[in-house]
């Protein structure tokens, strides 16, 4: 018997592998199956830390300027194997990292983004996966640009300066300073949104309120916005700005595309591409997934589904297993999740439950008694 675990993290628990080793001891304990485990993650948070655990990752660790330009601490993953640079945005650009009262996109920039990016590419690094969710930011990316070299000029000739208030003012863009090795660069950017650019469904719209924008400041962010997309249009020579995910936080979805030839990838694909876990899958008759909460959501594109997906090309039966289970769960089962169980043993507390010692034996036992019937 082929066995593949791919679990998500149990938020405040367990991490995507630690919940899976759980899983692989108890499915030992009922039969001698061929276990396989792989980190799971679909590109938002916690992604970086799950290949860095899942797949034997260096930490690296910098200083770079946060969404308010002050010095923030981040880090990002370094896969040796692959050469790839695992980032997220939030480290350096995240809406977490201001507190609400001070949420300003006039002002928040991506120009730590660019930071991290630059201190990979002085290493040699070439490949990089990054997740672009939680961004405090309505900038287009040209933080992150301004960091790798690229220059946005006024009337006067003059930078423009940062945040989603200079891009109105945006007359000219030169890449003369660039730094050079991005050509050797390949960006694929984990992006779940289709959002444009510009306009009602566009970056500035739909989101600019849950970064601090009132609603009499989104006419004249979104116009920046549309100045400064179609600058970019007419330097590059590139028709970008109605790119589903362009709008992606705040605009670095276009700048990615735009100006670094990234793809736009579904972070869940993206990343179990990159894990390897349709490679395992082969041969495989169990593949047991989950996370700390299955719910419709989970049905909707998260990581479990992506296992499910792939489990059913290879004809392998997919369970799912969680902290808790939601009424309206059963939508998993039509994506393509062909059993889910709750891994609760007792009537507990929350706070019981999610006790990392308490979260791996509740795992274990599950999956050895599952096994034993299996």
């Amino acid at each position: 018997m082929k066995v593949v675990i791919a679990i998500d993290s149990l938020k405040g628990s367990l991490s995507s592998m630690d919940a899976g080793h759980a899983i692989k001891e108890g499915i030992l304990k009922a039969t001698d199956a061929d276990v396989i485990i792989k980190p799971l993650a679909d590109g938002g948070e916690g992604t970086t830390d799950a290949l860095i655990e899942g797949m034997g990752g260096e930490k690296i660790s910098l200083t770079v300027k946060g969404p308010l330009q002050t010095p923030v601490e981040a880090y990002y993953g370094y896969l040796q194997e692959s050469n790839t640079a695992i980032m997220e945005m939030a480290m350096a650009s995240g809406i977490t990292l201001i507190p609400r009262e001070a949420l300003d996109p006039l002002n928040t920039t991506t120009y730590g983004v660019g930071e991290m990016i630059k201190d990979a590419v002085h290493r040699g690094i070439r490949n990089f996966i990054i997740g672009i969710g939680g961004s405090a930011t309505n900038d287009g990316g040209t933080g992150m640009l301004s960091a790798l070299g690229y220059e946005f000029l006024d009337t006067n000739g003059q930078p423009v300066g940062f945040g989603g208030q200079c891009l109105e003012k945006i007359a000219a863009i030169s890449d003369k300073n660039k730094l050079a090795d991005l050509e050797e660069c390949h960006f694929q950017i984990a992006c779940d949104v289709e959002n444009p650019l510009c306009g009602p469904k566009g970056a500035t719209y739909i989101y600019g309120p849950q970064k601090g924008a009132a609603n009499t400041l989104l006419p004249l962010l979104d116009a920046g916005m549309k100045n400064y997309g179609q600058i970019a249009e007419a330097f590059t020579g590139k028709q970008t700005m109605e790119t589903a995910g362009a709008g992606a936080a705040g605009g670095l979805g276009f700048a990615f595309v735009t100006f670094l030839n990234g793809e736009l990838k579904s972070g869940i694909d993206l990343i179990l591409d990159a894990v390897g876990l349709e490679e395992s899958l082969e041969n495989a008759d169990f593949v047991i997934t989950g996370e700390g909460r299955l719910d419709q959501q989970t049905a909707m594109g998260k990581g479990p589904a992506g296992v499910a997906k792939l489990g059913k090309k290879y004809g392998a039966k997919t369970i799912a297993l969680a902290g808790s289970v939601t009424e309206d769960a059963s939508a998993c089962n039509a994506a393509g999740i062909d059993g889910y169980f709750c891994i609760l043993s007792s009537i507990s507390t929350l706070e019981e439950a999610m006790n990392p010692d308490t979260a791996r034996k509740n795992l274990t036992l599950t999956a050895e008694q599952l096994f034993r019937l299996l």
